[in-house]
């Protein structure tokens, strides 16, 4: 069975060819888990790795795009939510909210809807890759249209 038949990616791939027919999951042959697997995996910077970080606040979840050389601040969160309690959800939260496993959540296709907020240090790259529903899977989009794709506010939520 090939990865692009797991149900996770194709949902991230049908999430993808609906916003726009060119863009392709792209298969690594070694796990890109880490921001840094996928930096080496695919010969680009480390930053130009979009992190897909789910955290919980007293009532909702807030998913976090960040540039896989930074780091999110939860201070920084807590002031834009206007909120004393942010944490990072649970990998059991994490595959109940956007259905996917920590490692390969995507930054689109979840199960539920779920606020996304996008660090904008992301911005200085022409190319940005993000993960598809598994940890060999990634997808190569652009910055401003994976601010069209998720709906997603931006802002400055890094260290």
């Amino acid at each position: 069975m090939s990865l692009l038949d797991k149900e996770p990616v194709k949902r991230a791939e049908k999430f993808l060819k609906d916003f726009d027919q060119s863009l392709e999951v792209i298969v690594l042959e070694n796990s890109a888990r880490t921001a840094q697997d996928a930096a080496m995996a695919l010969s680009c910077d480390v930053g130009a790795i979009v992190k897909s970080l789910l955290f919980k606040t007293e009532d909702s979840f807030i998913l976090c795009l960040i540039a896989g050389d930074k780091r999110c601040s939860l201070n920084k969160l807590k002031k834009i939510k206007n909120t004393k309690d942010i944490s990072m959800a649970s990998p059991e939260e994490v595959k109940t909210q956007t259905g996917y496993t920590i490692g390969g959540v995507s930054p689109i296709g979840h199960l539920k809807k779920i606020e996304i907020v996008i660090d904008d240090s992301i911005e200085r790259f022409n190319e940005l890759f993000a993960a598809a529903g598994h940890p060999n899977c990634v997808f190569k989009i652009n910055f401003e249209d994976i601010q069209k794709i998720t709906n997603g506010k931006v802002e400055d939520i890094i260290e």
